[in-house]
């Protein structure tokens, strides 16, 4: 298993779906109710996408799936993602 990143390494891949940088979105775990910026989470990249954990629980905010013709983006772990304008 590839070492952890931070969330910053977000920023290339989710800029492909959102217009916002969303590194600086906050999110809110459903695991320890935790309010951070997508930035400080924990990022376990893959050479399929990365694994998004809580910085504080470590529990999964979300999965980012890279394909040749899609991206994936599953958010099981966040109960909202609040984006800056």
């Amino acid at each position: 298993m590839p070492e952890p990143v931070d969330g910053n390494s977000l920023a290339g891949p989710l800029s492909e779906l959102f217009s916002a940088d969303l590194t600086t979105a906050t999110a809110r775990c459903l695991g320890c109710g935790d309010v951070s910026e997508l930035a400080r989470a924990t990022v376990y990249p893959d050479p399929t996408g990365y694994v998004v954990r809580c910085g504080q629980c470590d529990d999964v905010l979300m999965v980012i799936v890279e394909e040749p013709n899609s991206i994936c983006l599953e958010l099981r772990g966040m109960s909202w993602l609040k984006v800056p304008r």
